[in-house]
C-alpha cells in the first residue's frame, strides 16, 4: 500500500488523538502554530506511539498564512521523496484547495479533510456493519471517477486495500456481490461499468 502522508493544520483542527494512524503506511506531520504552547496528553501519547513516522513541525513566526506556507513547503519536499504517496491535508482552510488541484494536475494524489475521521482508510478501519462498509466502498469508487477498476480482480484489490487487508474474504465477496445486486457495479464480458448513486448507500438487502 502507498504511504499515506497526513499533514495536520493544528491551528485549524485539533484532534484529541491519532487513533487509527499507527499502521505502517501512515506518516504524520503535526504543524503547530507559533502561539500554541499546549498539547493534550492523549495527542502527545499518540504521536509518541508513531515513533519515526510522527513529526512535530513548530512554526516560529506569526502572521497571516505562516503555517499554511510551511505545510506547502513540506508537501513539496515529501512529493519529491515519495511521488506515489497520498497526501492528506487535515484543515478547514479552503486556501489549500488550489494547491491540491495543482498537485492532482501533476498526478499527485491529494485531498483535504476537515477532520481525521473523514479520511477513508480511517473510516474503513472503524466500520463494523455491512451497511457502513458498503457506503465506504461506494464513496471510494465515486472519488476514483474515470479511474475506477475495470475488472473484478482490480476491484477486489481496491476493496481489500481500502480495509487495510483486515477484512475476511467472505466479507469482501459479500460486498462485491452487494454492489452488483444493487446495480452499482455491472460486469459484462469480464469488464466492469458503474452506476453509483450520488447519495449515501442504502442498506444491503
Amino acid at each position: 500500500m502507498r504511504i499515506q502522508h497526513v499533514l495536520i493544520d493544528f491551528e485549524n483542527v485539533q484532534p484529541s488523538n491519532l487513533n487509527g494512524l499507527d499502521a505502517e503506511h501512515f506518516k504524520v506531520l503535526l504543524f503547530i502554530g507559533a502561539n500554541q504552547s499546549k498539547l493534550s496528553f492523549e495527542l502527545a501519547a499518540s504521536m509518541h506511539k508513531l515513533g519515526s513516522r510522527g513529526e512535530y513541525v513548530k512554526i516560529t513566526s506569526t502572521g497571516s498564512n505562516a503555517l499554511d506556507f510551511h505545510i506547502a513547503f513540506y508537501v513539496g519536499q515529501l512529493v519529491a521523496q515519495d511521488p506515489t504517496g497520498y497526501f492528506h491535508f487535515v484543515s478547514k482552510d479552503q486556501g489549500f484547495d488550489p494547491l491540491i488541484t495543482h498537485l492532482r494536475s501533476k498526478k499527485i494524489a491529494a485531498q483535504r479533510w476537515t477532520s481525521l475521521q473523514e479520511i477513508p482508510l480511517l473510516k474503513a478501519a472503524r466500520a463494523t456493519t455491512d451497511d457502513e462498509r458498503l457506503e465506504i466502498v461506494a464513496d471510494k469508487l465515486r472519488q476514483y471517477g474515470a479511474s475506477r477498476p475495470r475488472t473484478m480482480k482490480r476491484l477486489h484489490s481496491l476493496v481489500h486495500a481500502l480495509f487495510q487487508k483486515q477484512l475476511a474474504e467472505d466479507k469482501l465477496q459479500m460486498l462485491l456481490k452487494a454492489l452488483q445486486k444493487k446495480g452499482w457495479v455491472v460486469e459484462s464480458e469480464n469488464k466492469l461499468s458503474y452506476a453509483l448513486p450520488e447519495c449515501a448507500a442504502s442498506p444491503i438487502a
